[in-house]
């Protein structure tokens, strides 16, 4: 396991977490939702070689967190009646129904969500009822997708798992042949979805963003940079 020392720097107006390890070069992170700053830095590079690295970098960081200023975001869910919640990408307005019985979520013609619960159920217990129902969604057109691209790509896998994650849409471990993909994809519409799987799976031929694995992903999805314009255009959940 590569070993990792944290601390906390601060550069002028910005505070960012440094990260050291063995690695060769600097890299520069600006993290969604809030523009949180990481830096990952070689263990032997000195402080002051990071500042003047990251000072280098002070245009491209403050216009990445502008960029998450700027972005939408759906305010914190109540779970009430009337309240919009997204799934693939189309609004729907919830209608909850107290009654006795086993909880559930159902979509209701082409405009409302219908969620039944016990009386007197926590806001908590709602959502949990919700992304239940989204999980589901997921592990139903995950596999779909991957029967079409992984003989595509002529790569195999040994795992996928949906999940929820703060700062990405998805994740691939290339060692481990596993990727994770983030719960809140289902929301959102479903070449979304499809981006990010192949985004990762990609990811199993050229671990790198390189000029290759951007070639890749115009090969195998041509229309990829502009489901990507699309995903990070479109409403993120507020993280408290």
């Amino acid at each position: 396991m590569t070993s990792v020392s944290s601390s906390e720097l601060t550069i002028g107006s910005l505070a960012l977490t440094l990260n050291r390890k063995a690695i060769k070069n600097l890299h520069i992170s600006v993290l969604p939702p809030d523009g949180r700053i990481r830096v990952s830095a070689p263990e032997k590079m000195t402080e002051t070689a990071i500042r003047m690295a990251v000072i280098k970098r002070i245009p491209w960081i403050k216009k990445q967190k502008q960029s998450f200023i700027n972005q939408p975001r759906q305010s914190a869910r109540q779970m009430v009646n009337g309240e919009s919640h997204y799934l693939w990408g189309q609004r729907y307005r919830l209608e909850v129904i107290e009654q006795y019985g086993r909880h559930r979520l159902a979509v209701k013609g082409v405009s409302k969500l219908v969620l039944k619960v016990s009386p007197n159920t926590s806001t908590e217990n709602r959502l949990r009822v919700l992304e239940d129902y989204y999980r589901a969604e997921l592990k139903q057109r995950i596999p779909v997708l991957l029967e079409k691209w992984l003989p595509r790509l002529g790569v195999t896998l040994s795992d996928w798992r949906v999940q929820k994650m703060k700062t990405k849409w998805g994740s691939c471990h290339v060692e481990n042949k596993r990727i994770l993909l983030n719960l809140e994809l289902a929301k959102k519409p479903p070449e979304c979805l499809e981006y990010i799987l192949v985004h990762e799976l990609v990811h199993l031929l050229e671990r790198k963003h390189s000029d290759r694995f951007k070639a890749y992903m115009d090969q195998y999805l041509p229309n990829w940079q502009e489901v990507k314009r699309l995903l990070s255009q479109s409403y993120l959940t507020s993280v408290k």
